[in-house]
């Protein structure tokens, strides 16, 4: 570095030398946790290192290989490519010759495609390289089978805000951090909050905040840290698991999670438009016809969405939500549906009653065709007596809840049944 190089970034600068130093995980690395006796034994194999940003992936997988005293070829999966894993099996190579093993450091791994993360498969399999992956996505979804069956999944933690706190005055008093510099303790707590568990981002925030004040204020925190974003990988597992989160709370009745759920959506970037599709979804699936206004006012807000946009349209959206939170709930129509589809999915694709076939020619009605159909209209018991399904079929598909208005179709729909003969042995 010379007198005119930038500094390192903070987080870099006070990025951990020895796994005593990792702030957090604790679930791996306490005492008798599975890799500190895993490091302990000399014996390391493969690992799929999974959390989310900021946790400390990168450096955790740079000191597991100096723990066993293997070199460590840093790899990003958004840069490079198959010539880039083959140059690093080849210094492998290279390396074993002089008895020495080598730690292939994957960072993003999930952005390596099928072909790419096969690549991998052999020097792995043969003991080659020994694989240390890091992704912020879900393994299962992400990670090819094959690779993932030699490799072991460890789980990171996003940091507590105990964690950041003892960072952040780590920060203030370590030579390498910003001695000198002083913070009030409310500003501290603020960036520990702010952070949302991502030490990168924590101490990106204190560098910014300290050169805008001195000691760093709550008001400084805020004017470095900027707009307040919840995290959300638009495509990745936290952006369906918060789908589920807002369509389960629904289905409980619970109108203030419900909203919960939808603002995180939509501060952390989900298209309106999808979050409106899965409400219309929800309008259908769990209200049905216990309120069948519902899904009426769900497809008006899904317009308002389309015509308005973003943000103006998703006050449209909470309206929804809270109506379907506050709605009687049925999924009576949901459920008879599910199982009329595995009966003609599973069972014989059988004929329609000669007296239900359309007979628009002379040769189909000599052939039978609609002979013998009871229009309900001129003749409601014939109509009702009459066969509505292949012969021999018996289905028992829906039946009615007692919520909302789908109780007064309960009492309909019995004596339907019986005007049907449905209800006899």
């Amino acid at each position: 570095m010379t007198l005119f190089d930038p500094p390192a970034p903070l987080a870099e600068r006070l990025r951990p030398r020895t796994l005593a130093e990792i702030v957090g995980q604790t679930h791996l690395l306490g005492p008798g946790r599975p890799l500190t006796r895993l490091l302990a034994s000399g014996r390391l194999g493969s690992l799929i290192l999974w959390g989310p940003p900021g946790v400390g992936k990168t450096t955790l997988a740079r000191l597991i290989a100096g723990e066993v005293g293997a070199h460590f070829i840093p790899l990003s999966a958004v840069t490079a490519g198959v010539k880039d894993v083959r140059e690093a099996v080849a210094e492998a190579e290279r390396l074993r010759g002089r008895g020495q093993r080598t730690v292939l450091f994957l960072d993003e791994i999930h952005r390596f495609n099928k072909a790419q993360q096969d690549a991998l498969l052999p020097h792995v399999e043969s003991g080659l390289l020994t694989l240390i992956g890091a992704t912020t996505e879900n393994p299962g979804f992400e990670v090819n089978p094959a690779l993932r069956s030699r490799a072991r999944t460890l789980v990171l933690e996003a940091l507590t805000r105990e964690d950041l706190r003892g960072l952040l005055d780590r920060a203030l008093t370590d030579p390498r951090g910003l001695p000198g510099v002083t913070a009030e303790p409310g500003a501290l707590d603020l960036i520990a909050r702010l952070a949302d568990g991502d030490a990168r981002r924590a101490l990106g925030t204190l560098e910014i905040a300290a050169t805008l004040a001195d000691p760093v204020t709550e008001e400084a925190v805020t004017e470095a840290f900027g707009r307040h974003l919840p995290a959300m990988d638009k495509g990745g597992e936290d952006f369906y698991n918060l789908t589920s989160a807002l369509h389960k709370s629904v289905r409980g009745s619970h109108v203030d999670a419900s909203l919960y759920w939808l603002a995180r959506l939509l501060e952390g970037g989900a298209d309106p438009l999808y979050v409106a599709r899965r409400v219309v979804r929800m309008a259908a699936e769990d209200i049905g016809l216990a309120d069948p206004q519902a899904l009426r006012l769900c497809i008006a807000a899904r317009d308002t969405v389309e015509f308005l946009g973003h943000p103006e349209g998703d006050l449209a959206l909470a309206q929804a939500v809270v109506y379907l939170a506050l709605a009687p709930k049925s999924n009576s129509v949901y459920t008879a549906w599910k199982k009329v589809l595995d009966a003609v999915r599973e069972g014989e694709t059988l004929p329609v009653p000669l007296h239900l076939r359309n007979a628009p020619t002379a040769l189909m009605r000599s052939q039978g065709y609609g002979q013998s159909y009871a229009y309900y209209f001129d003749d409601p018991e014939g109509s009702f007596r009459q066969n509505y399904l292949p012969g021999g079929v018996r289905l028992d598909l829906y039946a009615p809840t007692g919520e909302g208005w789908e109780a007064r179709i309960a009492e309909r729909w019995r004596k339907l049944r019986e005007a049907h003969g449905e209800d006899e042995p």
